[in-house]
């Protein structure tokens, strides 16, 4: 049994030493050259993560309220709209109804997008699209490239919430013509919650939005962010900083094209594991719809209790996703986001499998085997 709990969530995650010790230290001077040092480091570090070359802003606050500072900032008032195969697409279309003219086009969780109704909505003057690129609630890879092609060739405003893929999968922020991206820094980054990381475009700032928020007013972030040195609005987390350029660091000493291939390993041998224990995906993936790579989901056979897997793998405190909403107690996800490597992968996949076993129910072969031959090609 672990001594701490190994969180294999889409996020948090587990964070290594350094990044927890960084924010031990004393206090310090938010508006000093060194937490503008700090502030200049993560922008440093994250715009190739984000793979773009646009403006780039830290925000005290969850990845949600990097959603709404995006929309707040860019989408008051004009006509939004969001594409929904998941929780965390229907939230962006409620914060949108919050400030603009808002319509959700949904589809079943875990299913493709409609994209020709989104088509249809853009040739009839929707302004703004959001995505969720990395749907966790459904396991499912949304397709942000060919999204941001449709909304560029409409003209409209296209907001990227890539909350739980940045740092962990490939996001092209710039090449898929996002005008704003956001990220999380609980989820693969694999810092404290409390940051969200904001790109935008020179075309988004040039529709700013007259009203905006006032702690979530991206306009004011940007002004003072161009201060030398970096500041920030209002007081920032200034230890949730630090840990945040620390865990940057970590990610550039590996390469992020080093940290991309493990995730898809990681999440290769999860989707391997359940596929030699017979388990249905969440996912139903086509062309242009993928599995997710930092974080996989299965339905529950029937009979069986969410408490009867998820609760003996806590006991062992090994602690993954449920389902949320319509998808409670029917699903379990498992998170690879972050510093997840194969050991935590296989003590998980282990457990599961034990799991089952503990409760009589048969699986269709061995999915710890399966798991290892992924992690030992």
């Amino acid at each position: 049994m672990y001594n701490e709990t190994l969180l294999m969530m889409p996020g948090p995650v587990p964070m290594p030493e350094s990044i927890r010790n960084a924010m031990t230290r004393q206090a310090i001077n938010h508006r000093s050259q060194e937490f503008g040092d700090c502030y200049a480091d993560i922008v440093r570090i994250l715009k190739p993560i984000f793979g773009t070359k646009n403006d780039m802003l830290v925000l005290s606050g969850s990845g949600t309220a990097g959603l709404e500072a995006a929309i707040g900032s860019f989408a008051k008032g004009k006509k939004i709209v969001s594409l929904a195969n998941g929780k965390f697409g229907e939230r962006f279309s409620q914060i949108a109804a919050i400030y603009g003219e808002s319509l959700m086009i949904e589809s079943e969780w875990g299913h493709p997008l409609k994209l020709e109704e989104l088509k249809e909505n853009l040739e009839n003057g929707a302004e703004v699209v959001t995505l969720v690129h990395n749907e966790t609630s459904a396991a499912i890879l949304n397709p942000a490239r060919e999204i941001g092609k449709l909304a560029r060739k409409y003209d409209a405003i296209f907001i990227l919430d890539a909350i739980t893929s940045i740092g962990g999968d490939l996001v092209e922020t710039d090449k898929w013509e996002a005008d704003v991206a956001i990220v999380g820094s609980q989820k693969c980054l694999a810092a404290p919650a409390g940051l969200a990381a904001v790109s935008v475009s020179q075309r988004a700032w040039d529709r700013l939005s007259e009203a905006r928020p006032f702690y979530l007013d991206l306009k004011k972030a940007k002004k003072l962010a161009d201060n030398k040195p970096m500041e920030t609005p209002t007081t920032p987390a200034v230890p949730l900083f630090l840990a945040l350029r620390e865990a940057c660091k970590l990610i550039e000493v590996e390469g992020i094209e080093n940290r991309i291939a493990r995730h898809h390993k990681m999440s290769a041998a999860v989707r391997a594991a359940g596929v030699a224990w017979g388990l249905v995906p969440v996912p139903q993936t086509d062309e242009l719809h993928k599995a997710s790579n930092t974080v996989t989901g299965f339905f529950y056979p029937t009979g069986i209790e969410d408490s009867q897997i998820r609760g003996f793998c806590k006991k062992m405190n090994i602690e993954f996703a449920g389902g949320q909403d319509r998808f409670r107690g029917k699903i379990f996800r498992i998170g690879n986001m972050g510093i997840i490597d194969a050991p935590e992968i296989l003590v998980t996949v282990a457990a599961v499998q034990m799991a089952f076993k503990k409760i009589g129910y048969k699986l269709e072969d061995d999915g710890l085997a399966a798991a290892i031959e992924i992690l030992s090609s």
